[in-house]
């Protein structure tokens, strides 16, 4: 990976003062999410903050699948996780799961029972959540709260063995039930779930929740600095609180940052599986989702969305990014890499008159303007050529330079052809265009210096295929999106073009290959091409043509 240059940002001049003072010698992040989806483009910001923070100090970022709920994870959502920081550009240093120290972690809960801090509850779900109180009502102290340390050891090692019923019983620790914070108001550390885990198979029928588990297993990982967003930030006095009580000697510190949201689209893994299972979308990497994998499938580079978030910044504050802020990076770093090349959207049949029957002639296309390594294609010209239709106009309006009857236009890279007549069908559409060509004007060269003001694209109708072009748009209409979210569907998110001409002699593609076409925007073969069935997807138009 390249070579990252950052500015500071607050949680680094944190770091600099503390490790200047001596508090921390060394600095060691981790990402950690939840095997229970698939990653988002605020899934990136975490990641490129955890990464990068540990490679600035030279220190280590270690990826931890936070497991701690079988129910709703999935070793596919694992393998993709690793598939997607892999793709970002990161490598991680250590690969833990918090399933990993459930024997760890189960010893803990022990010893604070011991210490009197921890207690069995036989409060329902409910009934917590009625005791809990409000933010303006302190809650009530469980009737269960009180056991002695002898009764709460035997009634979690019965818990631990299976002898109780999901939702019977929970163990939760004993702080404050009227503290301000309601995370302090005796939080639930374990539950019951008889179901098997993906890792740990039926060892366990009790899990701990996540605000136990996860400080932890930085605590245990020597985590230095848990970088977490904004909503975390409630739960960092019992984040602490946990890690004080077991005694851990190097406490790793809390900080958290802004979370990545960007207008016009999702990210809650509720409402994208709502997407999905309504069938708006096609998947979870439909390309019109903001999940990395769709993002990938669009044709989004790596580098990108890494810039993209370098640009957004870390700060505490909360803002909205601009989705096209992140359309901008793609187009930067796109129009530096891909390789330009013609293709036919909406095609329209040209026939050159005067161009000698049954000739055949290569034309050389360079592939990159400014990137001449990257040599050029070899295109076939002919006398019937493939044109998009809006090239031309029966009656053009003002400032029109395109075809239309009369009108002389370059083909890039091939001949200046004049427009002289044109023939219709019988229900008023244009079916083929007829004009002669100037066979000294090859190259796209004016012979005597004539000007001509329109340069159109076009392929070879005998050295044709034909490819399918989905043309993606912003999945929604509105920038904030609510549980209105079914009512603002932009229907014209995804369009399908499947009669698109491409030269065959550049149609030795694979999934994932990016290019510009030429004049239309930047698209990127599908994973489900083949061969015989070519697919590419727009990744992003050339300019930003999107109307707030």
């Amino acid at each position: 990976m390249e070579e990252i240059t950052k500015t500071s940002n607050f949680i680094h001049d944190i770091i600099d003062e503390e490790l200047a003072a001596g508090i921390n010698t060394r600095v060691q992040t981790r990402f950690p999410p939840e095997p229970n989806g698939y990653l988002h483009i605020g899934h990136a910001k975490a990641i490129c903050i955890d990464f990068e923070t540990a490679e600035k100090y030279g220190g280590i970022c270690n990826l931890r699948l936070d497991d701690t709920n079988p129910a709703k994870e999935d070793t596919e959502y694992i393998d993709a996780i690793m598939e997607d920081i892999k793709w970002l550009g990161f490598k991680w240093e250590n690969l833990y799961y918090a399933s990993s120290y459930f024997d760890f972690i189960h010893e803990c809960a022990i010893k604070l029972i011991k210490k009197g801090v921890a207690y069995v509850d036989d409060l329902s779900a409910d009934e917590i959540r009625e005791y809990r109180g409000t933010l303006t009502e302190p809650g009530k102290n469980s009737p269960y709260r009180d056991r002695s340390v002898e009764e709460n050891l035997d009634l979690f090692e019965r818990m631990t063995k299976g002898e109780f019923e999901n939702g019977e019983k929970v163990l939760r620790a004993k702080i404050d039930m009227a503290s301000p914070n309601i995370t302090l108001r005796d939080p639930v550390m374990y539950r019951i779930n008889h179901i098997e885990h993906h890792q740990t198979g039926d060892k366990w029928c009790i899990y701990p929740m996540y605000d136990f588990a996860h400080p932890l297993s930085d605590a245990r990982e020597r985590v230095t600095y848990s970088l977490c967003s904004l909503e975390f930030e409630n739960n960092r006095p019992i984040y602490n609180w946990f890690i004080e009580q077991v005694g851990f000697d190097e406490p790793p510190r809390q900080i958290e940052f802004a979370r990545l949201n960007l207008n016009y689209c999702v990210t809650s893994k509720r409402k994208c599986l709502e997407l999905v299972n309504n069938g708006i979308v096609s998947g979870w990497d439909d390309p019109r989702m903001v999940t990395l994998c769709g993002l990938r499938r669009r044709g989004y580079p790596a580098k990108a969305i890494r810039d993209f978030i370098d640009k957004v910044g870390v700060a505490k504050a909360y803002s909205v990014v601009d989705f096209g802020l992140l359309e901008s990076c793609c187009r930067d770093t796109l129009g530096d890499i891909a390789p330009r090349v013609m293709t036919v959207l909406d095609p329209i049949k040209v026939i050159i008159d005067n161009y000698p029957e049954g000739k055949s002639e290569i034309l050389e296309i360079e592939r990159h303007p400014e990137h001449p390594e990257m040599g050029v294609d070899k295109v076939s010209f002919s006398r019937e050529l493939y044109v998009e239709r809006n090239d031309f106009m029966k009656e053009p309006i003002k400032k029109y330079f395109r075809l239309f009857p009369g009108n002389e236009v370059r083909l890039k890279g091939a001949y200046f052809i004049t427009c002289n007549s044109y023939e219709e069908d019988e229900d008023g559409n244009i079916i083929c265009l007829h004009c002669t060509y100037d066979p000294l004007s090859k190259g796209g060269a004016s012979p005597d210096g004539r000007k001509v003001r329109g340069t159109i694209h076009w392929v070879d109708a005998n050295n044709a295929v034909t490819c399918k072009a989905n043309l993606y748009d912003r999945l929604f209409l509105e920038e904030t999106v609510g549980d209105n979210m079914l009512d603002i569907i932009n229907p014209d998110s995804l369009i399908v073009l499947d009669n698109c001409k491409i030269d065959k002699n550049i149609a030795d593609v694979k999934p994932g290959d990016t290019f510009q076409f030429v004049r239309q925007g930047y698209f990127t073969v599908d994973k489900d091409s083949t061969e015989d069935n070519l697919i590419f997807n727009r990744t992003v138009e050339l300019n930003s043509s999107w109307k707030h």
